[in-house]
């Protein structure tokens, strides 16, 4: 536990903390552009100088070891001219058109300078040519603005495993981007977006598709509807202001009637009808390996993640067989609204307009799929992320905080709270137990307010076990089997698992994956930037929304029953086949 002083206050960290560290545990704020939480500092900005006795230099906090006896100053002349000179420096080779970029008011750079007291660009000189890649449906690249900080190469190399980004060349010439200056649609992406996530500056986001989204409500010819994935409640508040895990879900459904929506509807919805398709699909699976002896792809794979779908197909294409053959709760919600609702309310599949909001820039990918045309239109439309519906409601002039509490509208609204823990890591896996459980036994789930902790947090890879005893006679196969089940968030945790499954040494059933750190509420389009601080709250609102509903089992949404009723027959039936599953292909890596 050294002990050093910072800006004349003693303070004393364990042994490895850096000095950047020990600052900020004592309320001292040191600016950063390429530090990121959770990864290897890279000491490439130069941002984060500071000054300690004795030293010749000034030194980049974020990578320098706190020592015993070390005094550091981090606001001195010396400091804040050096500084100053850095951000000036990087400014003058950035391309500054603040009055039009989507990041302003959420950029760091901006922020940093403003906040430093630099008002005009004080070097001007030659700027790095612009190229701009929109070769892919969900992000874009923006060469101009990319400060080189390489915030994007670490979670792509190494939270993802992928590997698409590098610097390349050296110098001035520096160029972060895939090989030989491709787009990004010639590498190995799986456009999850946590590069665009963490991007300090606008050189990296989301394709924005907001003026598709207005075009379709100024269209009198279409019936336009929204969705709205279960992590949005707990984030979508951050853009208004509103600390990280606040639920909004009454003001943003009133917002988005506000914004024209013909209905508003809850892509929880459709999670429960997941968890009935991919439960029994799970079920059938075993039976066909414990009973009939056949050989079967276990353990099964959720398949909810569209960026974990995309690895697959690149990475393990000889285990597409393990992946539920279920679609996305968002790719179901679009098949129903094209065929189900669309029926009841006496429209064509092509004239009601689906319209997604998602924490998933890979969603917008996603809903591009050409197999995704289940009721002869494309099942979803446009897929807006978590910031751009931020944006959509602030072009509107909407008094968000002012917004009363609204309701979903049915049939497609209704949800239980298994469906909202969708959102965090080791919520699919806990709402298929809950419902397999009890379909199994006839009795609730043996767990404490229904979670399973093991399978709940921040750790890259959990795991649980349950015994099943007392089973229905339809289900006496299973009578004294240990189901076990793993859950892992971030590809490169996913490795992980789907090595031991390609060995042949995974003793799991089933495997729950979310492409994001801390699941859909860690995703590539909430609003930035997401510490672990802000996906533990986030997380916990998610399940006080859960432990607050009446209904908490997928099995029991009265909407779920009635639609098998009248519309589907049964899960894993011919209709809910059609509509409701589909296949993978495998992808050639570049």
């Amino acid at each position: 536990m050294p002990t050093l002083t910072v800006d004349n206050v003693k303070v004393s960290v364990p042994d490895g903390t850096t000095i950047l560290d020990a600052a900020r545990s004592i309320g001292v704020k040191i600016p950063t552009l390429c530090f990121l939480e959770g990864y290897a500092p890279q000491g490439a900005c130069r941002v984060c100088l500071v000054e300690v006795e004795g030293a010749r230099t000034l030194v980049a906090s974020c990578s320098m070891p706190a020592a015993e006896g070390m005094q550091v100053r981090t606001n001195t002349r010396r400091v804040r001219e050096a500084r100053r000179t850095v951000v000036e420096l990087i400014l003058s080779d950035h391309d500054g058109d603040c009055q039009t970029c989507n990041r302003s008011g959420d950029c760091e750079l901006q922020e940093l300078a403003r906040d430093l007291g630099i008002t005009e660009i004080t070097h001007v000189g030659e700027k790095h040519r612009r190229t701009l890649d929109a070769t892919t449906p969900a992000l874009v690249r923006d060469t101009a603005k990319c400060i080189a900080c390489r915030r994007c190469v670490s979670v792509c190399n190494h939270l993802q495993s992928i590997g698409g980004i590098f610097p390349q060349k050296r110098g001035f010439q520096t160029v972060i981007g895939p090989a030989f200056g491709q787009g990004l649609d010639t590498v190995t992406c799986v456009q999850c977006g946590q590069c665009a996530a963490v991007c300090p500056v606008g050189a990296l986001g989301e394709r924005d598709q907001i003026a598709e989204v207005w075009a379709a409500l100024e269209n009198p010819k279409k019936h336009v509807v929204v969705q709205t994935a279960p992590a949005i409640r707990a984030a979508l508040g951050e853009c208004f202001g509103y600390p990280p895990g606040t639920l909004v879900t009454g003001k943003m459904v009133s917002a988005l009637r506000r914004l024209g929506f013909n209905a508003v509807f809850d892509t929880n919805f459709a999670a429960d009808l997941t968890i009935m398709e991919e439960g029994t699909e799970l079920l059938v699976r075993l039976k066909k390996a414990l009973v009939a002896k056949e050989k079967v792809a276990l353990p099964m794979f959720t398949s909810c993640s569209p960026g974990w779908i995309k690895y697959m197909e690149y990475f393990y294409p000889d285990l597409l067989p393990n992946l539920s053959t279920c679609k996305s709760p968002q790719q179901m919600f679009g098949a129903l609204a094209k065929t189900y609702y669309a029926q009841k309310i006496g429209k064509k599949a092509e004239d009601v307009f689906v319209v997604s909001v998602m924490p998933c820039t890979a969603k917008k990918f996603e809903a591009q799929r050409e197999e995704m045309n289940a009721s002869g239109a494309r099942d979803v439309d446009v897929v807006l992320t978590t910031r751009e519906l931020g944006r959509m409601i602030k072009q509107a002039g909407i008094d968000f905080a002012a917004l009363p509490d609204d309701r979903m509208d049915s049939p497609l609204g209704l949800s239980s709270g298994a469906a909202d823990i969708f959102a965090n890591t080791g919520g699919v896996m806990e709402a298929a137990l809950r419902t397999a459980y009890e379909i199994v036994t006839g009795r609730p789930l043996p767990a404490e307010n229904l979670h399973i902790k093991p399978i709940a947090g921040l750790d890259g890879v959990k795991e649980a076990a349950l015994t099943i005893t007392g089973t229905l006679p339809e289900w006496s196969f299973l009578e004294g089997v240990t189901a076990r089940v793993a859950v892992a968030h971030g590809l490169s945790n996913a490795r992980k698992l789907t090595e031991q499954v390609r060995a042949g040494q995974a003793p799991y059933h089933f495997i729950e994956i979310m492409t994001c750190p801390g699941g859909c509420i860690g995703g590539g389009g909430q609003p930035r930037i997401t510490t672990n601080a802000v996906r533990t709250a986030r997380i916990a609102a998610i399940y006080r929304e859960d432990e607050g509903k009446k209904l908490r089992k997928s099995h029991e949404n009265p909407e779920i029953k009635q639609i098998y009723a009248e519309f589907l027959g049964k899960p894993l039936g011919e209709k809910s086949h059609h509509l409701l599953h589909t296949h993978y292909t495998p992808r050639k890596r570049n």
